[in-house]
């Protein structure tokens, strides 16, 4: 679990310490179902959408089951008829296999004159025959004995048999012809619905996979291994595809306030350069005069105030003429880079700003920021110590240290470095609060409340203490303090920015009454409260997208996370909320065209008993 959701971290790393982390904990942590497709729970977890039931064993003995076994004895019959995956040296040989010459010929003509009985015998023939071909690898003409087979009685083991055959000739539209004609004989046969999922991922058609690998994975019972991996890579292959398409069409856009005010605090408030306070007249054609401007929208800690922020950096440099405030204004245009999430530009920005003004530690820590959300920790360790170098007293640099260390699971050098950053300025709330979830974290529970404790005697009036103490009694299952640490935390927010306040203690509060009392009404009501005041909210959104899930309100869910695909900042944080929008919009399409087998799952019509996991 990484800091505390909506900790301020100023480091934007990929989406395993975001909103998705945040919402796959809570839903593993609390083991409560996102969704279910008629009775198969479907949980999110950070390596991507994995599917899964819990059947009741108590059922084993039930008239249910009895439908069931005959189903499985069904399908064994079919195994033994069906072609083999591949051709294998240990097979005995077929002895009833008949010679070429002993092989009726048959034709759509003079099958018309022959018994059912006769029918019967001759697709046996053939289809043993095609099926020795198949082994031999001689494809075109176990093609051409299954074709015949089919003539004397179409069955969906022959269509599925020659379907194998096109497969492994990669003639993919062939596949997808004789599989559908076998499922539409037999919805349930699962060897077809996998040989048509395959045949239509090699088309790249990404959505029609994943509906037949999850209907597949469904009539087995999640048996296969492989097909459940089926549904989890398409899944992921579908969200990268449509995530890239995503980043390449979209115009640059600031995340949520909460977000981008969260990095901001992040670093240890400074008053304004001399020069460029508000009492400074200074003409906004000039890069000093668009400076000015840049921190008045900062300090208005708003969306409109955060993007005139970065029209205002940018022109500043546009400008020039920046005297000593140069390194300053390079620094202040990579962090909006930053937050946008591109980070080759805001890297250039850091380095002209370093070049200018080496003793800016800053510029290293954003630095080490993209480098670790790149995935290359050894570049961020190295731009810290660059920092240490140039001030090692420097509380920021610790701060920003521990919580790379915090993020990378190296709690004891996360612990160390908090505290320093505390021991050079104990007046810094959130390396206190980091100090005290990292404590947690490494099961000191009397240590960290006992700094929870501490936190509030020395910093009453701050929200932020409320509502990560709040976070932590929450996961210990204290509901009802959780709830008045949330509330305490809201009435501070009201009262100290009512015009940008943090949304977080309203949502958090939302997930303890559902996690308490399943009160389903109220955290819907909270999280349009905190969509209400910051639209753009991304924790808001995905938690909202799991209520309604939790409700079976499938086509509501699915609208929230296609929006916190719009709202995410980075291609990996895309790529995650079109996982779970694509995995909903399965559900919706699944029951739609497979209505007997949701109705099955769901308990009816004599199918297995499923129930909710525990």
């Amino acid at each position: 679990m990484p800091p505390p959701p909506g900790q301020p971290v100023a480091i934007p790393v990929d989406s395993s310490s975001g909103v998705w982390d945040r919402v796959s904990s809570w839903v593993s942590e609390n083991k409560a179902v996102v969704y279910t497709i008629a009775g198969v729970a479907v949980v999110v977890t950070g390596a991507g959408v994995v599917y899964y039931l819990n059947s009741d064993s108590a059922s084993d003995s039930s008239p249910k089951l009895s439908k069931k076994e005959r189903r499985k004895r069904k399908e064994a019959e079919r195994k033994s008829a069906e072609t083999p995956a591949a051709p294998s040296a240990a097979k005995p040989k077929e002895a009833s296999v008949q010679s070429e010459a002993e092989l009726p010929e048959v034709d759509e003509e003079s099958v018309a004159s022959l018994t059912a009985q006769q029918r019967e015998e001759y697709a046996a023939k053939l289809k043993q025959a095609g099926n020795k071909a198949y082994g031999d690898k001689a494809y075109n003409k176990a093609i051409d004995l299954y074709t015949k087979a089919i003539i004397c009685k179409p069955d969906p083991v022959f269509y599925s048999n020659r379907a194998a055959c096109h497969s492994a000739m990669s003639e993919w539209d062939k596949v997808i012809e004789d599989t559908t004609a076998a499922i539409s004989m037999d919805p349930e046969y699962v060897k077809a619905i996998n040989r048509r999922a395959t045949a239509y991922e090699h088309q790249k058609k990404y959505s029609e996979a994943l509906l037949d690998f999850t209907a597949s994975c469904i009539i087995d019972n999640f048996k296969t291994d492989s097909t459940a991996q089926a549904v989890e890579r398409l899944l992921k292959t579908f969200a990268e595809h449509k995530a890239k398409e995503m980043m390449a069409s979209r115009a640059p856009r600031l995340p949520s306030p909460i977000f981008v005010g969260n990095y901001l605090q992040s670093f240890r408030a400074k008053d304004r350069p001399a020069g460029l306070e508000d009492s400074a007249e200074l003409s906004p054609e000039t890069g000093k005069g668009q400076l000015q401007i840049g921190f008045q929208g900062l300090e208005k800690k708003t969306a409109e105030g955060y993007e005139e922020a970065r029209q205002a950096f940018e022109k500043a440099l546009e400008l020039g003429d920046l005297d000593e405030h140069e390194a300053l204004a390079y620094n202040l245009r990579g962090t909006i880079r930053t937050l946008l999430g591109n980070h080759a530009d805001a890297t250039k920005d850091f380095d002209k700003s370093i070049e200018l003004d080496p003793k800016l530690t800053q510029s290293y820590i954003k630095r080490a920021s993209i480098s670790l959300e790149l995935g290359e920790p050894d570049k961020a360790e190295a731009e810290f110590q660059k920092a240490l170098e140039q001030d090692s007293q420097d509380p920021d640099v610790y701060y920003h240290r521990a919580q790379a260390h915090f993020i990378k699971g190296d709690l004891a050098e996360a612990q160390k470095d908090y505290q320093k950053s505390i021991d050079l300025d104990k007046d810094f709330i959130f390396s206190h609060i980091q100090l005290g979830v990292t404590q947690y974290k490494m099961g000191s529970i009397a240590s960290s409340m006992a700094t929870f404790r501490r936190c509030i005697k020395n910093f009453p009036k701050v929200p932020d203490v409320y509502n990560y103490y709040g976070e932590l009694l929450l996961d210990q299952g204290n509901y009802s303090e959780a709830i008045e640490k949330f509330d305490t935390a809201m009435d501070m927010e009201k009262q100290s920015k009512p015009m940008s306040m943090n949304v977080l203690p309203l949502i958090n509060k939302a997930l303890a009454l559902f996690q308490w009392k399943q009160d389903f009404k109220e955290a819907e009501k909270l999280c349009e409260a905190a969509l209400i005041i910051d639209p753009e909210c991304d924790i808001a959104v995905a938690t909202m997208a799991q209520l309604l899930l939790q409700q079976n309100n499938v086509p509501a869910a699915l609208k929230y996370f296609e929006r916190a695909a719009e709202l995410a900042r980075t291609e990996g944080e895309i790529v995650n909320a079109l996982s779970y929008a694509e995995a909903t919009r399965t559900q919706v399409l699944v029951t739609e065209k497979y209505p007997k087998l949701a109705a099955k799952l769901a308990g009816g019509a004599g199918g297995p008993g499923f129930r909710m996991p525990q």
